[in-house]
């Protein structure tokens, strides 16, 4: 059961733009980051794809920020 999702940004390079990965349960997915957020939010976008991903749709998360990215619990 999905318990835990981090999240890490990664920065443009010449042949891909910023995204923002989250892992939890051994999977991982990466998002074009998203510019019409700020802050924890775009963390949360690519932190909702994973557990939509994983099957847990309309779940709510709660999350703090760490030294690498930020890390959430499903509430």
């Amino acid at each position: 059961m999905l318990e835990i999702i981090t999240t890490k940004y990664h920065g443009a390079t010449n042949f891909r733009g910023s995204r923002i990965s989250a892992t939890g349960d051994g999977v991982r997915v990466s998002i074009p980051y998203p510019h019409e957020f700020t802050g924890e939010a775009v963390h949360a976008a690519a932190a909702r794809a994973l557990a939509a991903k994983l099957g847990f749709h309309g779940v709510t998360l709660k999350g703090y920020s760490t030294q690498k990215g930020y890390t959430f619990f499903i509430a």
